[in-house]
């Protein structure tokens, strides 16, 4: 089951995963232009609907008869310093790209845990390691994804259930264009916009692609750490750019903690 389905790593992912004999059932959110698959079945859900992820999980098992993989990709970006957000922009954010891979989680737990087996990949970001100013509301919801299924892993690894949280660097998708969200931009922060983005303008002009891993790659090594029963690792670091952002975001963080004297005494 993939949420997002019907664009970028979400379609990308569905697709490998029909090539590779797999049965989808790929969520989307409205009209979609993905094909028509006798191993694939569509539903629409909103995430941010905790019943209805109830329900999309529960149709894939009477449509299919078992849940094996569950992949919650839906989400978004959002630019906007913290003073610039309202709250139905913070709401939304964490509705979508934290509560709804918790709902669907949720969803999953019990008919993987029945299955005695079962695997759920939560789609994260290498900015759920370090931050970037203007991204604090996406960081914070992809912290916070990390947050739960860190504990999850944990408390389900004992039913066979696997979790991974993958981290990808830039993906060529339109993550950081037409799909990117923006706040009403304040005017204190033009010079910050600049330093970061090379203009004061939001939103910025549309983009067919924003540069990275093509999306293809991601979901094919997405499906390649599904299959290796074997790996053991937590986090999938994916693109060529992820592990040096992950090494300077954790470098930092450390630096920061050596500024407590305590901190060497241990």
């Amino acid at each position: 089951m993939i949420t997002g389905a019907n664009r970028g790593l979400g379609r990308a992912l569905t697709l490998a995963a029909l090539e590779a004999d797999h049965a989808v059932v790929a969520t989307v959110r409205g009209a979609h232009s993905l094909p028509e698959h006798k191993r694939l079945e569509i539903q629409q859900l909103d995430v941010r609907d905790r019943l209805g992820a109830f329900a999309a999980v529960a149709g894939a098992v009477a449509r299919f008869g078992r849940l094996d993989v569950l992949v919650n990709n839906a989400g978004y970006g959002h630019i906007g310093a913290v003073e610039e957000a309202t709250e139905e922009e913070a709401r939304t954010v964490f509705d979508t790209d934290l509560l709804g891979p918790l709902w669907l989680s949720q969803a999953a737990i019990p008919i993987m845990r029945a299955q005695g087996v079962g695997h759920i990949v939560q789609i994260s970001t290498v900015g759920a390691v370090g931050t970037m100013p203007t991204l604090g509301l996406y960081n914070a919801a992809k912290w916070g994804l990390e947050g739960f299924s860190e504990a999850m892993a944990a408390e389900v690894g004992r039913f066979g259930i696997r979790v991974t949280i993958a981290e990808p660097g830039a993906i060529d998708t339109d993550w950081a264009g037409g799909s990117m969200r923006f706040s009403s931009p304040v005017a204190a922060y033009d010079d910050l916009r600049t330093e970061l983005f090379g203009s004061a303008i939001v939103p910025w002009p549309a983009a067919e692609a924003s540069g990275g891993t093509p999306p293809e790659k991601v979901a094919a090594e997405i499906l390649a750490h599904v299959r290796e029963l074997s790996d053991p690792r937590l986090r999938l670091l994916i693109g060529d750019d992820a592990p040096g952002q992950v090494e300077a975001a954790l470098k930092l963080r450390h630096e920061d903690y050596a500024r407590d004297p305590r901190f060497h005494s241990r």
